[in-house]
C-alpha cells in the first residue's frame, strides 16, 4: 500500500493518539527508537510535530505498526490517553 504524501502523513500522525505509535517504538524499535518512543509519549503537540517532521518515514512506519498492535489488542478507536 503506497504511503500518503508527507503533508497527509504529518496531519494523520498529529491527529492520532500517540500511545500506539510510542508503544510500537518501545516494543519493536532499536534502542534509539525505544528512547524516541518515550520522548514521543512525553512530548507536547509542538514537540511531537518536531519529532514527526524530523523522521517522517520512520514515524509513519511505527504508526502503522502501532495500528496493528492496537488491532491485535482488540482496542477500538485510536487507543489510550
Amino acid at each position: 500500500m503506497p504511503h500518503p504524501p508527507n503533508e497527509d502523513r504529518l496531519a494523520a500522525l498529529l491527529s492520532a493518539e500517540v500511545y500506539w505509535t510510542a508503544r510500537a517504538m518501545q516494543e519493536q524499535g532499536s534502542r534509539f527508537y525505544r528512547a524516541l518512543g518515550l520522548a514521543l509519549e512525553a512530548a507536547d503537540l509542538s514537540n511531537r510535530r518536531r519529532l514527526y517532521a524530523a523522521w517522517p518515514d520512520e514515524c509513519w512506519g511505527f504508526y502503522e505498526r502501532g495500528l496493528r498492535l492496537r488491532d491485535e489488542a482488540g482496542e477500538e478507536g485510536e487507543g489510550r490517553s
